[in-house]
């Protein structure tokens, strides 16, 4: 090869790489734009009510993948209507397995639907622990609410997160609100875990509870009454009437060694039989004297608020742990520090503490 041809092929060479990275850099963007344009059709399908677009969206918020959150970070402001979530009401509801709250949940979500309301169900399953898979599947036993087009349900699973609350839960129900959702129903597992997250995520707590279940001879589970707002003896039919009356009375005395709600309300008992959809109408007419009451008050302003503070306290804390995860280097750290543990030659607060200093002298 000659030697004054050398110079123009390597021109060359560099012109061809030039040109292939200004055409993969075009279509980058191009992606990019098709992308964003594709979300915010999706955005505009969700606000006009889609049930098919909330259900892909809240599949959006439950992914752990960086770029999903990138995407759902873009959809939610997109679909960002602070109207909606003002007017929507956001109840949650917890109970012991077998208390029927799927039946209640049904039924109550019927009776809103009759005053003309919009009602999602979002129904945090028990998950398996090999999985993670949901076991109960609330939504096969919602037949009738599942067949009326104001309503949604979605059954998400448990998995190992606080309270039997997916970690999805909170921008879920800005989604179903933004979808004109105006009744929006959070139940948990209700196995023993915290239920201070849901607390936490909703307006209204109400605790469906048993009579004949041992409580009144165990001193009553404190704890989960001082979170309740309203308190609803379930299965109030057949022989269990005069148990489920007494029990009433029993939680009625107990209430009043309680101090006085945030809400500064009076909290009720009542009896009801989802099966048999008695008292389910006077729980609503309960729930809405609560809500207007907090809403000429001002409370449920600054119950949105601490909503919105605690969530953003939660996302730092998720983040900062899959910020650092994501670091080889204190990934190994990690790992071998673990392995301390299992092997029992040092203790599991002493590694952690550990492994806290290693990241704040690198900071």
């Amino acid at each position: 090869m000659p030697q004054d041809d050398a110079p123009k092929k390597k021109q060359g060479r560099t012109a061809e790489l030039g040109s292939t990275a200004k055409l993969e850099a075009q279509q980058r963007i191009q992606q990019a734009k098709a992308a964003t344009s594709d979300i915010q059709q999706w955005a505009s399908d969700l606000c006009h009510g889609s049930r098919e677009a909330l259900s892909r969206a809240i599949t959006l918020a439950e992914s752990t993948l960086p770029t999903d959150r990138a995407r759902l970070e873009l959809l939610l402001k997109l679909t960002h209507q602070p109207d909606r979530s003002q007017s929507s009401w956001r109840i949650g509801i917890t109970g012991v397995p077998g208390v029927g709250k799927s039946t209640f949940i049904e039924e109550f979500g019927l009776e809103w639907l009759r005053k003309g309301h919009r009602v999602a169900v979002l129904a945090v399953d028990p998950s398996s622990q090999r999985s993670g898979g949901s076991i109960l599947g609330d939504k096969t036993r919602m037949e009738r609410l599942t067949r009326s087009t104001d309503a949604f349900i979605r059954p998400s699973p448990a998995a190992k997160t606080l309270g039997g609350v997916s970690r999805a839960t909170h921008e879920s129900i800005l989604l179903c609100e933004a979808a004109g959702f105006d009744r929006i129903l959070v139940e948990t597992v209700g196995v023993g875990q915290s239920e201070t997250e849901v607390k936490n995520l909703t307006d209204v707590f109400l605790l469906l509870m048993l009579a004949g279940a041992g409580d009144e001879l165990q001193g009553i589970k404190r704890g989960i009454m001082e979170m309740a707002d309203l308190i609803l003896i379930n299965k109030c039919d057949g022989l269990n009437i005069q148990q489920a009356q007494q029990a009433v009375a029993v939680y009625q005395q107990a209430i009043h060694l309680f101090p006085v709600p945030a809400g500064d309300h009076q909290v009720e008992v009542t009896a009801i039989s989802a099966l048999e959809n008695t008292g389910i109408e006077s729980t609503c007419k309960q729930v809405e004297s609560l809500m207007e009451s907090w809403h000429s008050t001002g409370w449920i302003q600054e119950l949105r608020s601490s909503q919105c503070q605690h969530q953003f306290e939660r996302h730092i804390r998720d983040l900062l742990v899959e910020q650092t995860l994501l670091n080889p280097l204190q990934q190994s750290h990690l790992e071998q520090l673990q392995s301390e543990v299992q092997r029992q030659h040092i203790s599991a607060y002493a590694a952690a503490r550990l492994w806290i200093q290693s990241l704040a002298s690198k900071t």
